[in-house]
C-alpha cells in the first residue's frame, strides 16, 4: 500500500496529544503500564516522560514532534505491517516515523518482551 500526499499531510498535521490517550488505553487494556509506554517512546525519540507531557501540553503536531526528536539509530530495525502499510516501504520519512511509534505501541500491547521491542540483542 502506498501512502498518498493527502494521507501524509493528515499524519503531519495530527497532534500528538490527540493520539497519546489512545496509546495509553491500548497498552493498559492489555495489562501494560504507562511507564512502559514512556520507555518505548523514549527509546524511539529520546523524549523522557516529562518532555512527552510538555509536548502534549503544547499540542504539537507529529511533524514538530519528530522534527525535534533524536530518533534511535536502531529505528530502522522496526519492520512489519501496521495500519495496512509495510513500514519499510513507506517513502515519506515522517509517516514512516509515526508508523514506527505505532508499531512499538502495538508490540507493547501484544505483550512482546521489552528487550525485543527496544531491539536489544
Amino acid at each position: 500500500m502506498k501512502t498518498t500526499p493527502e494521507h501524509n499531510e493528515r499524519i503531519a498535521s495530527m497532534t500528538f496529544s490527540s493520539v497519546f490517550p489512545h496509546y495509553v488505553t491500548k497498552v493498559e487494556k492489555k495489562g501494560r503500564t504507562k511507564e512502559e509506554l514512556y520507555e518505548v517512546i523514549q527509546w524511539l525519540t529520546g523524549y523522557d516522560a516529562q518532555a512527552v507531557q510538555e509536548l502534549i501540553a503544547e499540542k504539537v503536531t507529529f511533524e514538530t514532534f519528530f522534527q525535534n526528536a533524536k530518533l534511535n539509530p536502531n529505528a530502522h530495525l522496526i519492520t512489519g505491517v501496521i495500519c495496512g502499510y509495510r513500514i519499510a516501504e513507506i517513502d515519506n520519512t515522517l509517516t514512516q516515523q509515526v508508523r514506527y511509534l505505532d508499531k512499538l505501541v502495538d508490540e507493547l500491547a501484544k505483550g512482546r518482551k521489552m528487550n525485543k521491542i527496544l531491539r536489544e540483542a
